[in-house]
């Protein structure tokens, strides 16, 4: 498989979702025969947003794969305001193999994967971490063999996250949950370009601010009540969101296996400490996984070369 770019879930259908996640496993099994992949190549990193995981996670990434990573942070102001996006995104492509970009606004994603003449990756934006997912599904599917047969919740506020989990599991065929406070889901668009994808795999997929409906949930999600750059927000939204907490009460109730959280997490807010630091938590296998996956999407885009 040869990808171009890598900017939202919903550009790629099952099956090349599939040999991503099946390349991922494998370059996580066998690391040594993909060491040359990036051999001679750089990678420029930008970065509008503070990171732990995601910068890590490429940079050691795309050393192991044998590359170069050139970091690009704040420092250069965000995107379109120092020069314009098509500028930058020209200006890398001279220089840079690979393009990855962790922006605030999903415009700019676009614009560089448009400009760009080398491939782009979306590392994070306001509507879209296809990263993340993609390194969710790895970690189920070692969990899971058929993930088919996967019943997948998310709880919280609608964001980046719940959008690429959602889509990416309704082009799965994962039958998926969305269980956020009134007010707090996401927007329609998102619903219902996963409402299209889920037509098409066969899955289900629901959408409430009822918690009843994680009963028989086999793995729930959830992430922090407030993003990033919304802090202002917290005591607006502790009270609202309170009764959506994941806890050993809610595990046991819906007869739930597995939580996730893609961290960092706010401990005792959406997921309890007791339960984020027990065996039930897979957010440490995520976190791992966010190398395997990206270095199966860098992998991708020069394997036919």
């Amino acid at each position: 498989m040869n990808l171009s770019h890598f900017l939202a879930d919903d550009l790629y259908n099952k099956d090349q979702i599939t040999a991503l996640l099946a390349l991922a496993k494998d370059i996580k099994a066998n690391p040594q025969q993909y060491q040359q992949t990036l051999s001679g190549k750089s990678v420029a990193m930008i970065f509008e947003k503070p990171s732990l995981r995601t910068h890590v996670s490429f940079d050691i990434g795309i050393n192991k794969l044998g590359g170069h990573a050139l970091y690009l942070g704040q420092q250069n102001g965000k995107l379109g305001e120092r020069e314009r996006v098509s500028d930058y995104a020209k200006n890398l492509s001279r220089w840079a193999d690979v393009i990855v970009a962790r922006v605030f606004e999903h415009e700019a994603i676009v614009e560089l994967g448009n400009h760009a003449s080398v491939p782009v990756i979306n590392a994070l934006c306001d509507k879209y971490h296809p990263c993340q997912a993609l390194a969710d599904f790895v970690t189920l599917s070692e969990q899971f063999a058929d993930l088919s047969m996967l019943k997948l919740a998310y709880v919280g506020d609608g964001n980046n996250v719940s959008n690429s989990l959602m889509i990416m599991a309704a082009t799965l065929g994962v039958d998926f949950t969305l269980v956020c406070p009134g007010g707090h889901g996401s927007d329609s668009v998102m619903i219902d370009k996963t409402k299209a994808l889920a037509a098409q795999s066969g899955s289900n997929f629901t959408v409430t601010s009822n918690m009843d409906a994680l009963n028989g949930i086999d793995v729930i999600y959830t992430d922090t009540w407030v993003s990033m750059g919304d802090e202002g927000k917290v005591d607006n939204y502790l009270d609202k969101f309170m009764p959506y907490q994941i806890n050993h009460d809610v595990m046991a109730t819906t007869g739930a296996k597995y939580v996730m959280h893609c961290q960092p997490a706010h401990l005792d807010e959406e997921i309890t400490t007791a339960l984020f630091d027990s065996e039930m938590c897979l957010a440490f296998e995520q976190a791992e996984n966010r190398m395997w996956a990206q270095n199966a999407v860098l992998v991708s885009f020069f394997s036919n070369q």
